[in-house]
């Protein structure tokens, strides 16, 4: 009897021990997002030998951004995250040399590009934080990929080259219980990561607006700048 009476409190202090730590807030979290990345900016010229040429940009601002992050909490003061974002967007306005006949022309083109951030954050709640609302100081490190996109004409262009970059980021989040384990985030990041892509059209001849054109340069680089302040609202959900 005295060794089934000393299984059943071993399995009672276990169970027990195992509910504390829980309950301190030790488990994975999904957070669900959508970003709005205020600005960027595509450097059609980076490798110019004049400065103003190598300077010259085309901006592109709200750029909206799918986010995913899944995090491990180690108690409820710090917790890492794993998280990735998709963005995409196209504007008209930047100018491509080509020629008609033969005359040297500046036409409009429609540009843009996808971008997908890969990073790796620590987070500390910060000691005011309440039961329902937590705030949040994060940063670590980020892996950038993009792609440059353009609409000229009737040809496209794919991508020869791009040249993914590490960089750091930072952020800062509230999050308010809603639920047990469903909450509403809002979080602010900041990051400036610059992807350098080669690009090359489908073709070299093209008709735009009715004209036989010819793009004088078939394979050209370019520099991607997302460098605007993230502004990001969401569900968490805690498994713990």
């Amino acid at each position: 009897m005295s060794k089934l009476n000393y299984t059943l409190s071993l399995i009672i202090l276990l169970f027990y021990g195992n509910s504390l730590a829980q309950s301190k807030g030790e488990g994975f979290s999904l957070n669900i997002g959508l970003g709005l990345i205020s600005s960027s900016k595509i450097f059609p010229n980076p490798n110019s030998s004049d400065l103003i040429e190598r300077n010259k940009s085309f901006e592109i601002t709200n750029i909206l951004s799918p986010a995913l992050e899944l995090k491990y909490n180690f108690n409820e003061e710090v917790s890492i995250g794993l998280s990735s974002e998709y963005a995409s967007k196209m504007k008209k306005g930047n100018f491509v040399s080509a020629l008609s006949g033969s005359q040297l022309v500046e036409l409009e083109s429609e540009d843009g590009f996808i971008f997908i951030p890969i990073e790796l954050s620590v987070y500390q709640t910060l000691p005011f934080s309440t039961e329902n609302f937590k705030f949040n100081i994060g940063g670590g490190l980020g892996y950038y990929i993009a792609k440059l996109k353009r609409n000229f004409g009737d040809t496209k262009i794919s991508t020869v080259e791009s040249s993914p970059v590490f960089g750091i980021q930072v952020s800062a989040s509230v999050e308010y219980k809603i639920l047990e384990y469903l909450g509403l985030y809002l979080q602010t990041k900041y990051r400036a990561p610059e992807i350098k892509v080669s690009s090359r059209y489908d073709k070299n001849t093209v008709e735009y607006k009715g004209k036989t054109i010819t793009i004088l340069q078939d394979t050209f680089d370019s520099k991607i700048s997302v460098n605007g302040v993230v502004l990001m609202i969401g569900l968490t959900y805690n498994f713990n």
